[in-house]
This record gives C-alpha cells, sequence and structure tokens, in this order.
C-alpha cells in the first residue's frame, strides 16, 4: 500500500472512531489500492461468471449476490431489440449498482440505452414513441406491478397544467391515463384548452423515463422500478446521434448483458471529451439541491460518493463508502418508504395499505436489529407514529397533517443522522460548504 494511501486510510479510521462509523479496515485498504490504480477513466470490466459489465470504479462496488432479483424486475421494465432496427442495453444504476457496500439500496433504477438504425431522425423520434407508448400499455397494471409516470417528450410552446406554468421544452410528464389515451389536456398561455398527443411531441423526446411501483412477494416489499433511457439515432451512413442532444457517459451503470458489450463499445465512442466533467458538474448541481433547498443528505452523501471517487479524492470517497457500507444505513430505506406512501395515496393506486404497513414493519425490525442507544430509540418511535398515523389514513386520498407531519419528522432525524457524520468529517464539510454557496 503506497504512503499515499496509508495516510488516507488513517485520515478515514480516526474520523470514522470520532463520528462512530465501523469500518473494516482490510476492505477500505483494498478499495483505495484499486481506486487509486492508474488505470485511466475509460477502462471497462467484464465480469464473466456473473455476465455483467461496467466502468472499473462503478465494478469495484457491485456484488452479484442480488443479480437474479434485479434481472427479474429488469424483464419488466427492460425495451427489447427489433433486429435491424433496435438495440438496447440494460443497465442496472443508482443504489442497485453498488450493492456491495450500500446493504440496504434505496429503489431498483435502470439505465437503458436505445440505438435506433433508421433514415432519417423524424423516423427514430417516431419509432421511439411507438416504443413508450407499447410499453407503457403492456405494463399498465398487473398482479405485481403498477405504472406510475412516463417522462417523454417536450412542451412545444408555454403552456398551464394544473394551475402550474410550465415552458417551451420542458419535459412532459403523463400519467398512467393519459399515456394509456396517448395525449393530454393542458391550456396555452392564454388559458385556452390544448391537446397534445404523442405523435405531436414525439420530435423532441427529450427525457424518457418509466416509473413503476412493483411487489416483491418473497421479500415482501414495494420496489419503486425506474428506466432512464438514452436514446441515439443511427443514421445510413453510420452516424450516431442522441435524440435528447446528449450521449450520456457511463460512470455509474452495471450492465447486466455481456452480449451488450459491442452496443456498448459502438455508443461509447461518442461519449464527449468532457464527459466527466460533464457528469461531475451535474452530480454538483444536485448535491447543492440536496444540501439547501431540498435537504436530503443521504442523497447528497451518495452523489458526493461518486463525485469523489471520480475526481480522485478518495479518501472522502472512501469514508462515505463505509458509510454506506455500516448498519445504520438501514435509514436509507426510509427514502423508499417515503416515495412508497406517496405512491400508495395517489388517486386509483393499486398499491394497497397493507403492503405499506408491512414495509413499515420491516423497516422498524431492521432499525431494532442494526441501530443501539438512543438513535435506535429515536427512530423506532417516530416510525411507529407514522406507522399508527398511516394505519388510519384513506388510500387513495391525499395525506391527512398529521400524517404529513409525522413523515416530516421521520425525514429530519434520517437527515440529521447523515449531515452529522459528514459534517463531521472537515474536507467533506468545507465541499459542502462550498458547493452550496455557490451563485
Amino acid at each position: 500500500m503506497a504512503n499515499h494511501s496509508k495516510a488516507e486510510l488513517k485520515r478515514i479510521v480516526e474520523s470514522a472512531q470520532r463520528l462512530g462509523v465501523q469500518v473494516n479496515e482490510t476492505e477500505a485498504e483494498k478499495w483505495l489500492d484499486a481506486a487509486a490504480a492508474e488505470n485511466g477513466q475509460d477502462d471497462v470490466v467484464v465480469d464473466v461468471r456473473a455476465g455483467v459489465f461496467g466502468h472499473r470504479l462503478t465494478m469495484l462496488d457491485f456484488s452479484p449476490e442480488d443479480l437474479e432479483h434485479f434481472r427479474k424486475i429488469g424483464r419488466l421494465v427492460e425495451f427489447l431489440d427489433v433486429p435491424g432496427k433496435v438495440e438496447t442495453a440494460l443497465a442496472l444504476s443508482g443504489s442497485a449498482a453498488q450493492s456491495k457496500i450500500q446493504t440496504y439500496p434505496g429503489d431498483a433504477d435502470y439505465f437503458e440505452r436505445i440505438n435506433i438504425i433508421a433514415p432519417t431522425r423524424a423516423e427514430a423520434c417516431g419509432v421511439l414513441a411507438e416504443l413508450i407508448h407499447e410499453k407503457a400499455l403492456s405494463t399498465l397494471r398487473g398482479p405485481t406491478y403498477q405504472l406510475v409516470e412516463v417522462k417523454f417528450g417536450s412542451y412545444p410552446q408555454a403552456v398551464l397544467r394544473e394551475g402550474r406554468e410550465l415552458e417551451k421544452g420542458s419535459s412532459i410528464s403523463w400519467n398512467a391515463t393519459e399515456i394509456q389515451a396517448g395525449k393530454l389536456e393542458v391550456q396555452d398561455a392564454d388559458g385556452q384548452p390544448l391537446t397534445l398527443t404523442l405523435e405531436q411531441v414525439a420530435d423532441e423526446p427529450g427525457w424518457c423515463k418509466l416509473d413503476w411501483v412493483v411487489v416483491d412477494p418473497v421479500r415482501k416489499q414495494l420496489v419503486n422500478a425506474s428506466n432512464m433511457l438514452d436514446v441515439t439515432w443511427q443514421a445510413p451512413d453510420g452516424s450516431i446521434t442522441p435524440l435528447d442532444g446528449y450521449l450520456d457517459p457511463y460512470f455509474q451503470e452495471v450492465y447486466l448483458d455481456s452480449e451488450s458489450v459491442p452496443l456498448f463499445t459502438k455508443l461509447a465512442k461518442h461519449v464527449d471529451a468532457n464527459a466527466l466533467d460533464d457528469y461531475v458538474y451535474e452530480l454538483e448541481k444536485q448535491v447543492k439541491k440536496y444540501v439547501t433547498s431540498e435537504p436530503n443528505f443521504g442523497k447528497a452523501a451518495k452523489r458526493m460518493y461518486n463525485i469523489f471517487r471520480l475526481t480522485g479524492r478518495y479518501g472522502d470517497a472512501a469514508f462515505l463508502r463505509e458509510l454506506f457500507d455500516e448498519p445504520a444505513t438501514v435509514l436509507y430505506q426510509v427514502w423508499a418508504l417515503i416515495r412508497t406512501i406517496d405512491d400508495c395515496f395517489q388517486p386509483d393506486s393499486p398499491v394497497e395499505l397493507d403492503y405499506l404497513l408491512a414495509q413499515t414493519d420491516q423497516l422498524i425490525l431492521a432499525v431494532v436489529k442494526v441501530l443501539e442507544g438512543p438513535e435506535e430509540q429515536e427512530i423506532v418511535r417516530e416510525l411507529l407514529q407514522l406507522k399508527d398515523v398511516l394505519a388510519r389514513e384513506h388510500k387513495g386520498e391525499p395525506l391527512s397533517k398529521s400524517a404529513e407531519a409525522a413523515r416530516a419528522e421521520v425525514i429530519n432525524l434520517v437527515n440529521n443522522f447523515y449531515y452529522t457524520r459528514m459534517n463531521g468529517v472537515p474536507t467533506i464539510k468545507a465541499y459542502m460548504d462550498e458547493v452550496a454557496g455557490r451563485s
């Protein structure tokens, strides 16, 4: 181990001990050595046994232990190849792609590259609209899943939607009913009725993403599953054009099928040389949001981990890695629970209240199992209060003020947990302060 890495490890251990964070020194040392290895930023690693591949730093954090579970959900969310017309590569992203360190991942987030081979861009956009509509219709509702939202297309003009002003070019969100009909009703800037169809907005697909709620009957949990699409058009001359104007980098995905390597390789050649800088810039905007206007220090910590590991701040990255690897990260499940509460109390939601209450029970038991002392008692008390309030709510109706208050208190406790530990490391605190102060 290099002297630099030894100094970093010593700093990590001292900070962790002071803040009550458990550290596996052997694993931390291995990770620091592997992360700091001079292999370049473009290395892609293939796990032949598991049949998966991804960026070398991402693969350091991936465990195939739950691979079959994620592949099963992947069969619901994935888009399939159409020979000679559509090529796809499905990947895990977010906490699911970092399962080695995140014992308690939040959601089942997927990322899929879709390359459409067509004579013109307009035809490629039309194919994409058909693919998304067909996918939505085939996965609207089933015994174990429910489509919640689809993001596709950009508003061709400024509109009013449910009292909100939305700018021209902003992303369009479709609920299950709207996507089924293939149209939605809004108002123009003058307040006049305006109908928009999938076909009308297909030429500017913008940000494409689908969200579902999935019931896992084995684990007796509700999972928020999403698939974010990065869609490209391959012209007859072989040129590759991203339909949203930007080809996403591959710094946080684990691809689920090694047979996708040829497509990945073809597209990776077109990733912008400044992709890493752009990726870090976008992550830092999210960090700023989560440490200022929308406090969520767990999400901020996850994004900072990815920033630090990709920009050479391996010591700070290793500390955050240990923070997510220790038992107390069971608290990150609170965010998944909060999202499930939102889904459960939507009109016509298929999410049964019994599942939500059972998920709350599981979270309480997990907290009791892994946490000790005053923190455990306070979290358990607030979760029990939240469950008690939720049990008296009416599914499909807006949450009452008491339920909102109970939920807010749980969120506050979890925020304080992450904030205290990150704020206790001088270099991480200085980084958060610097990002928060940016204009």
